[in-house]
């Protein structure tokens, strides 16, 4: 594939807590094991929070899983890979990640949900920790971190009125209102205990599921920004799941996907 043919790229990291950092910043003077050190953080969070999450921090937590949706001018589906598959190994995903967005597809814009607050944060302190460049990330104020700007596009941000409200639902919500799947099954907070079991290969496909509810929401935004018509919009759509269905046996968590797809109508 010609590179300077993506235009757009979708992404999703999916990450697991830190055990070893968690043990020796927030519990030094214990004989914690990794695992008892992230369940005690979680119990603390819970308790801060009043009960309403056990969120680990990006601070304290690295990628398991990097997904991208390649997407062309026109925003037809070009490809979906996955970093370092099946290693997935922090500190090769977290390379190729940014040797992706600073040199092969530095004319490209990239979309996330939520990709300001939390996989970007994380992918950056990823690069610190293992002294990976990215200049013109961090150096370039109208690049992925100028938060106004169409280098990154966080689908939150757009629809939460650049947070005035809280997107109740999130991703998940916003894919189910366009007959997508969402959810099915495997949620965020699975993903530690998977990976526990030693279930990469299922994470990832979590993180390739996500991937494409971002991108039917961002061609939906589409739409609603005019830069598309509805009318464009199903075509594309209809191309997008003839790439799924004709790609579903090198990927096979797409088949998963148009297995729970639904042409559900708008309501009420």
């Amino acid at each position: 594939m010609n590179y300077k043919e993506t235009k757009y790229l979708v992404f999703d990291v999916e990450s697991v807590p830190d055990s070893r950092l968690i043990k020796m910043v927030r519990y030094p003077d214990t004989d914690y094991s990794g695992e008892e050190a992230v369940r005690t953080y979680q119990a603390y969070l819970m308790e801060q929070s009043g009960g309403s999450s056990d969120f680990i921090p990006a601070t304290f937590q690295y990628p398991v899983s990097i997904c991208i949706a390649k997407l062309g001018e026109n925003f037809t589906l070009l490809d979906i890979v996955s970093l370092d598959e099946p290693q997935f190994r922090a500190a090769e995903m977290t390379k190729l990640f940014w040797h992706g967005i600073e040199s092969l597809y530095d004319h490209a814009s990239y979309i996330t949900f939520n990709g300001r607050g939390f996989d970007i944060p994380l992918l950056e302190l990823m690069a610190y920790r293992y002294g990976i460049a990215a200049k013109r990330h961090f150096k370039d104020k109208f690049a992925g971190r100028y938060r106004f700007g169409t280098k990154h596009i966080d689908l939150q941000d757009v629809l939460s009125n650049y947070g005035a409200i809280r997107m109740n639902g999130g991703l998940n919500l916003l894919a189910k209102i366009l007959g997508k799947p969402g959810k099915m099954g495997t949620k965020g907070n699975d993903v530690y205990d998977l990976f526990l079991q030693g279930k990469t290969q299922e994470i990832n496909d979590y993180c390739i599921h996500d991937v494409l509810d971002t991108y039917f929401v961002f061609l939906r935004t589409r739409v609603v920004m005019r830069e598309i018509s509805i009318e464009q919009e199903a075509d594309i759509i209809k191309a997008a799941r003839e790439f799924l269905a004709d790609n579903s046996e090198r990927i096979p968590a797409l088949k998963e996907y148009l297995d729970h797809w639904t042409e559900g109508e708008p309501w009420p």
